[in-house]
């Protein structure tokens, strides 16, 4: 399959190895999309604890994020993004790969009122970005790359976090495109969990910087 494109191509039957299944499998046990979507939208809420003053009346407390996105990395993220659409009723709204200007990666983003679930996946190993996810598909297979989480002011959010053992992974840093701009930052958490710190408060367009809307399917 050509990852090259974004027309709509009919997806190959199910395989006795299809690498979308790990992700889908939970869903059989869900009597209905409403309480599938109620599921991921808790997967994806309090991403952020609230902040513990160190002293009362602390005013440097941080107030807890909002869910932006639950962000995938799979084998393949058209079909992935196919089964999720028919599975629970996502819409796709937007999309990035080699002729967005992202020659390794392509993704899909699917959306539901409170709900954005990002599908990647890899074309091919350029750089650091294709090597990590090359890295972690080895080790973990299809799984959740990233949490990311919707504050009103990253810088302070990076510090507080950091400052309080956080592992940084990126400091903050803006994108910016046609629909304005986006702040963002990354850190990491016990356990391996990577969440990225998101302020979108600049920005119109479908996503972020790089992705397009999407009008397929």
């Amino acid at each position: 399959m050509k990852r090259n494109s974004c027309a709509v191509v009919d997806p190959a039957p199910p395989s006795s190895h299809d690498p979308v299944q790990p992700l889908l499998r939970p869903l059989g046990r869900y009597a209905d999309r409403e309480a599938a979507m109620t599921d991921i939208a808790d997967i994806a809420a309090g991403f952020l604890a609230p902040g513990v003053p160190d002293a009362p009346g602390d005013p440097g407390v941080l107030r807890a994020g909002r869910a932006d996105a639950v962000v995938f990395v799979v084998g393949d993220a058209e079909r992935a993004a196919r089964r999720y659409r028919a599975a629970l009723g996502l819409r796709c709204v937007a999309y990035a790969g080699p002729e967005t200007g992202e020659p390794e990666t392509v993704s899909y983003v699917l959306a539901a009122p409170g709900t954005r679930i990002v599908l990647t996946s890899l074309v091919q190993v350029i750089g650091p970005r294709g090597r990590e996810l090359a890295a972690h598909l080895a080790r973990h297979g299809d799984g959740v790359l990233d949490l990311a989480v919707g504050v009103a002011d990253v810088p302070y959010a990076y510090d507080y976090a950091v400052d309080r053992g956080a592992l940084s992974l990126a400091e903050p840093y803006e994108v910016r495109d046609s629909y304005g701009a986006v702040v963002l930052a990354a850190i990491g958490v016990p356990g391996g969990t990577r969440h990225t710190l998101v302020d979108r408060s600049g920005y119109a367009g479908p996503y972020l910087p790089g992705y397009v809307p999407f009008s397929g399917w």
